[in-house]
């Protein structure tokens, strides 16, 4: 594959992912959120990476089996109801993905966890555009920004007034881990993440 075909998937999975971000509610508060700010940056950014990245060709994604194994048994206290995973391929592009499902007895707090591996391509910098800018924002509804965690570059976004929300991670420049829950807290949010061995996925191979 050339070098500006990666540059061109790169350019075009960053404007799906942004097109689908937030949901129609969050359109109608008019709040400008993390797919519209530094979009022309991030898109720069990730055209290099992407020709970096075609010069040494794709790398093959690990088996979804060993994301799923790396799913903890509970999420902060919350226990794991379902753990499901997959690979799926296209344009010489794969990923591969685990999730679990986690809540508590009467479903009033519910976390999904999700690992991704594209295998650090173009498809992957565009799920996690979000690692090449810096955002900072807060509302009276709620915030979100970009940080860092234990040195791996973070995404947090939260709504006060349902308490949901997500905190996603990047990992060895190629795993996303994702914290999805309603009715928690942020903290709690952020405590699952430590419920995963992140050392162990950033030495899968």
């Amino acid at each position: 594959m050339k070098i500006n075909s990666y540059a061109g998937l790169t350019v075009l999975v960053l404007a799906v992912s942004l097109t689908g971000c937030g949901n129609k509610e969050e359109e109608k508060k008019d709040e400008a959120s993390v797919s519209a700010m530094g979009a022309m940056d991030a898109m720069k950014e990730m055209a290099a990476q992407a020709e970096e990245m075609g010069k040494n060709g794709p790398v093959e994604t690990v088996d979804f089996r060993s994301l799923k194994e790396l799913l903890p048994e509970e999420a902060d206290g919350l226990t794991r109801k379902e753990a499901t995973g997959e690979k799926n391929g296209a344009a010489g592009f794969t990923v591969s993905t685990a999730n679990g499902k986690y809540a508590n007895s009467d479903e009033s707090e519910t976390i999904e966890i999700s690992l991704v591996d594209g295998g650090g391509s173009a498809m992957m910098m565009g799920l996690a555009a979000w690692s090449m800018i810096e955002v900072d924002k807060e509302t009276e509804n709620g915030y979100e920004k970009t940080s860092t965690m234990g040195g791996n570059k973070t995404y947090e976004k939260y709504d006060n007034a349902d308490k949901s929300g997500e905190i996603a991670m990047l990992v060895n420049k190629r795993f996303i881990v994702t914290a999805k829950g309603r009715g928690v807290s942020m903290e709690k949010l952020k405590a699952t993440l430590d419920d995963v061995d992140l050392a162990k996925l950033a030495s899968l191979k």
